[in-house]
């Protein structure tokens, strides 16, 4: 696959995952962190803000790579 269409399938799935790791994340503290102290929802937003990285690392090595010869 050219460098081209891995940056455009990347940038797209970027989207995707922000955007679905945000709901989750979020629907996961409504439902859990409900009547928790705020120093739960600062360690848990915390957490979870720093933890989409990791994939998204993944993605943008993947987009990155050089073309094949």
């Amino acid at each position: 696959m050219p460098q081209t269409l891995r940056k455009l399938v990347g940038t797209v799935a970027l989207i995707a995952l922000v955007v679905l790791y945000a709901l989750v994340a979020t629907a996961v503290a409504v439902a859990r962190l409900a009547d928790a102290p705020a120093w739960a929802h600062l360690l848990y937003f915390l957490a979870t803000g720093l933890l989409w990285v990791v994939p998204a690392m993944l993605v943008v090595r993947w987009m990155l790579r050089p073309d094949e010869r």
